[in-house]
């Protein structure tokens, strides 16, 4: 069995990845340092392989630790780098430090991984990236614009620093992920986002009011050029996002070049609004929610959503559950957290 470096693999993302990359015939090993992840996490990936994961608990910003890693591990076929500082708000307040961490524990992982012989990188990035396009959907080919959040801007940069590495003919094959809005959790409802604090995305939000820990949801705006008047995402299960991570690192093992870069949109291609969540999940958990229209929220982008096409033509993924499934699966998930 290939082994797969999962940095960031006790979050919510990660978390699901380690368990699609077990199913598909390769051995995870996580590195995390739970700034960002619940150490349950563990036992949920744990219940669900019915093994306990390797995991190395660690900050990818420190060198020396990165190099053990490797070291112990021997050959490692690939990493898959989820480790970053995520929250947009909080990267506002403290952008110094998520510069710092984001970008510097990429670098530090590429020059493990050109000291450990180590070529493949599927990098998670976002669709952050393209701000709010012009046209839609987006495509690959989708201008960047200029980050609304330090956060975002941060995956713009490591973008940015692949692309350096490339031109450079520096070692490395890397995938960078371009995500739209994951939600769900595995149907097992052992492992699920985990927000701390105030959730900052919609799903999560929804299904912490509808258990009562929230009193009501505020939906920002209903005066934007969409059908019903609030904003349109590209909601895509985490189970399918994490199968493009599979079938990322697959693609990359096909390629004869020794240093390259592509980029994958990863969402459903379909687009829902806020109230069209908020209707979904009611019929999904048959729970009647709580909420009221708002102003808008600065920053919010009106609407964005993927075209999948490249990433079904060359990587063969797109995903198959739906906005039900979805969230169904989230609400189990918070019921359980509930008990």
């Amino acid at each position: 069995m290939q082994k797969i470096l999962v940095t960031g693999g006790a979050g919510y993302i990660g978390s699901h990845t380690v368990v699609a990359l077990h199913e598909a015939g390769f051995e995870p090993v996580i590195v995390d340092n739970f700034s960002n992840a619940d150490k349950s996490a563990i036992d949920g990936i744990k219940a669900i392989l019915q093994k306990s994961p390797t995991l190395y608990q660690g900050d990818c910003n420190d060198a020396a630790f990165m190099d053990q890693v490797f070291a112990k591990e021997g050959k490692i076929a690939g990493v898959i780098h989820f480790a970053a500082s995520k929250a947009v708000g909080e990267s506002v307040q403290k952008p110094i430090q998520y510069y710092a961490n984001n970008i510097n524990s990429l670098l530090v992982l590429l020059q493990t991984m050109e000291k450990h012989q180590c070529p493949h990188l599927v990098f998670s990035s976002s669709c952050t990236v393209y701000g709010q396009p012009d046209e839609l959907p987006v495509t690959e080919a989708t201008p960047k614009k200029q980050a609304t959040s330090p956060y975002g801007n941060t995956k713009a940069v490591c973008e940015e620093i692949l692309e350096d590495a490339v031109t450079a003919k520096y070692p490395i094959k890397a995938i960078a992920l371009r995500y739209f809005n994951p939600i769900g959790a595995h149907p097992s409802a052992h492992i699920g986002e985990l927000p701390i604090g105030v959730p900052n995305n919609l799903v999560p939000f929804v299904t912490q009011a509808a258990a009562g820990i929230r009193e009501k949801i505020t939906v920002f705006g209903n005066d934007y050029d969409t059908p019903d008047g609030t904003c349109l995402r590209d909601y895509i299960h985490v189970m399918d996002l994490a199968d493009a991570h599979v079938k990322a690192f697959e693609f990359l093992e096909k390629q004869n070049q020794s240093s390259l870069i592509e980029y994958f949109n990863v969402g459903t291609g379909k687009p829902n609004s806020v109230l069209e969540v908020i209707q979904t999940f009611e019929e999904a958990s048959g729970v009647k929610l709580n909420y009221e229209l708002g102003p808008r929220r600065p920053g919010d982008v009106e609407q964005t959503y993927a075209d999948v096409t490249k990433s079904t033509k060359l990587l063969g993924w797109k995903a198959t559950r739906s906005l039900f499934e979805s969230l169904r699966d989230a609400w189990n998930w918070q019921q359980k957290l509930s008990q």
